[in-house]
């Protein structure tokens, strides 16, 4: 349940940096998820422009709760 909720704040992190806005939920969901997030984007450079860092996390945290199940 841990990762499936982190996966939620990981969603709202990214339509955070759509929206551009100085809301606190956003920014609370920003400190929480760029931890996991600054490793992958050393990794791997933004594509035409497009952040895909967040799609990486998520796709590892669903392959994580697969193999905890």
């Amino acid at each position: 349940m841990l990762i499936e909720v982190y996966s939620l704040v990981v969603l709202v992190s990214v339509i955070g940096s759509w929206v551009r806005s100085d809301n606190a939920v956003f920014r609370f969901a920003d400190q929480l998820t760029e931890p996991a997030l600054a490793p992958i984007r050393k990794v791997l450079p933004p594509a035409g422009g497009f952040d895909l860092s967040p799609m990486v996390l998520l796709i590892g945290l669903q392959i994580l709760s697969g193999l905890l199940r």
